[in-house]
C-alpha cells in the first residue's frame, strides 16, 4: 500500500489538500441550506429533508475537523515564506479560530437542538435522541449562539480567502499554491 504523499518544504500533502477544500465545499453547502427561522420553521414537516441535510453536513464537517487535526500531527506543515512577524501571527490566529468554529458549530447545533427536546438527525443514520434533560430556554439561547457562529464562520473563512488571494496576487508568494493540488 502506497503512503499518502506527505508535505514537503513548499505545500501541504494532498491528504491535507483534501481534508481542507472537502471542509470548505461542505461549510458552504452547509450554510446554504441552513434554515434559520423559528424553532417552528426549522422542524416543519416542510423543511425536514433540508434540515436533515444541514445537520448530516454538520456533523460530517464536525468529523473530518477531528480527523484533520488527527492528520496534521502526523504531517509537517511547509515552511512559510518570509512576511512580517503581525501577518504570521494573525495567520496562525485565524487558523485556530477557524479549527474552533469548525468544532463549535456543529457542537452548539447538537446541544441546542438536544436541550429544545429534538433529535439529531443523520440522514443515513436516523435519529439520534437526546440524552440531554428537556431545557427549552437553554437550547434556544445554544441555538441562536449557533447561528452566530455559523455567520462568523463565513465570515472568518471570506476573510481567510481574502488574505490567500493578497499573498498570490499582491505578494506573490506560494502561500496559495502550498494549498492548491498541482506541481510545485
Amino acid at each position: 500500500m502506497k503512503m499518502p504523499t506527505p508535505s514537503n518544504r513548499y505545500r501541504y500533502s494532498v491528504v491535507a489538500q483534501v481534508f481542507h477544500w472537502v471542509t470548505v465545499v461542505l461549510v458552504i453547502t452547509a450554510y446554504m441550506l441552513s434554515l434559520g427561522g423559528s424553532e417552528e420553521q426549522v422542524y416543519s414537516a416542510g423543511r425536514d429533508f433540508t434540515r436533515r441535510t444541514h445537520e448530516t453536513l454538520g456533523l460530517t464537517i464536525g468529523v473530518l475537523t477531528l480527523l484533520r487535526l488527527a492528520w496534521k500531527t502526523l504531517d509537517a506543515t511547509p515552511d512559510e515564506p518570509p512576511m512580517p512577524a503581525a501577518m504570521r501571527f494573525t495567520g496562525r490566529v485565524v487558523r485556530v479560530m477557524l479549527y474552533l468554529l469548525l468544532l463549535a458549530v456543529p457542537l452548539t447545533a447538537i446541544v441546542g437542538a438536544w436541550f429544545e427536546g429534538h433529535p439529531v438527525t443523520l440522514l443515513v443514520i436516523g435519529d439520534i435522541a437526546s440524552p440531554l434533560p428537556l431545557a427549552h430556554g437553554v437550547g434556544q439561547t445554544i441555538a441562536t449562539i449557533h447561528t452566530y457562529l455559523g455567520d462568523a464562520i463565513v465570515w472568518l473563512a471570506g476573510l481567510h480567502a481574502a488574505a490567500a488571494l493578497f499573498h498570490h496576487f499582491y505578494l506573490h508568494d506560494r502561500v496559495l499554491r502550498s494549498m492548491l493540488p498541482g506541481p510545485d
